[in-house]
């Protein structure tokens, strides 16, 4: 062995080791492990439920409702999060008077609330910076985020714990869920609600714009590689905190903003885990055609 040898090692070793030195660094690793936990599991639910352009709107909508907190001076979370129940109670209040399917209304009521916000924010001088909001500022963020986002996520895992046996029957058949007793209406807004306060917590660290990404791609992820719905659970929390630790980590070393790293992991691991599932269908069907022409060319003999 090299007498250098050691040396090398430690030296590599001390690189890896790098960004725990910094306290900035160890509080965005624990803050996205707070996070990813809670987005990963409700991902599950939204992709079953197909709730995915939901997420999307909450997100979009709490625009205003941050600007108008930081008027009256009190904390974004609040604006944020009644802002974000606003929009889905006024998705659901318009859906149930009118003709226009649920898609259709979430796009008028997130989009004009967007817009709503960006307007306030342009002709009022505020100290609340745009990209923070709209990607966050995850490596900017202090303590007290910390303690704030680990309220909001074991609140949120608790209720999923709770209730997630009646929330699975809820989401696979809402029609079957009304017959047996359950109470539907209680389930729906109570999974809006989860999912505003998840978006809050999230906003921080990752923003309004990339948050939906957290909120669908773990859920897609596991939806593609598991056939139950409790090994989908596990592995999109497994899928979640990987790519969020691992996205921050990278961001560290190539000098990226974190937000969009741990998307673009997410996004690469999505692409990797479709082409599989294509190829061993293809390699499948190919099989089976092998097997049949086997058998009718001995069936013939």
């Amino acid at each position: 062995m090299s007498l250098f040898e050691p040396l090398l090692t430690n030296s590599y070793l001390a690189l890896l080791l790098e960004p725990l030195q910094f306290t900035f660094m160890v509080q965005a690793f624990i803050l996205v492990i707070l996070i990813a936990i809670p987005t990963a599991l409700l991902s599950c639910f939204l992709v079953l439920k197909g709730w995915s352009l939901m997420g999307d709107a909450i997100s979009h909508s709490i625009l205003p409702g941050v600007v108008i907190a930081y008027i009256m001076a009190i904390p974004y979370a609040i604006g944020a999060f009644i802002a974000g129940i606003f929009c889905a109670l006024a998705t659901g209040y318009i859906k149930d008077n009118s003709r226009l399917k649920e898609d259709t209304v979430m796009g008028v009521v997130f989009s004009s609330l967007f817009a709503l916000g960006l307007v306030m924010m342009s002709k009022i001088e505020t100290g609340v910076h745009l990209d923070h909001i709209l990607f966050g500022d995850l490596l900017g963020l202090s303590w007290e985020n910390i303690i704030e986002s680990a309220v909001i996520s074991i609140a949120v895992i608790g209720f999923i714990v709770i209730k997630g046996k009646d929330l699975v029957v809820y989401v696979f058949d809402h029609q079957h869920a009304k017959a047996i007793g359950l109470s539907v209406k209680f389930l729906h807004y109570s999974l809006l609600v989860t999912l505003s306060l998840t978006i809050v917590a999230s906003l921080k660290v990752v923003g309004m714009i990339l948050v939906i990404s957290l909120l669908i791609a773990p859920g897609a992820i596991a939806f593609l590689l598991s056939n139950k719905f409790s090994h989908m659970l596990w592995l999109a929390v497994l899928i979640s905190v990987c790519c969020s630790v691992t996205g921050v980590y990278l961001s560290f070393f190539i000098d990226s903003a974190p937000a969009p790293t741990i998307i673009l992991l997410m996004a690469v691991l999505f692409i990797l885990v479709f082409s599989y599932q294509q190829i061993n269908s293809a390699m499948m069907k190919r099989q089976a055609r092998s097997n049949s022409d086997t058998s009718t060319k001995t069936s013939a003999w």
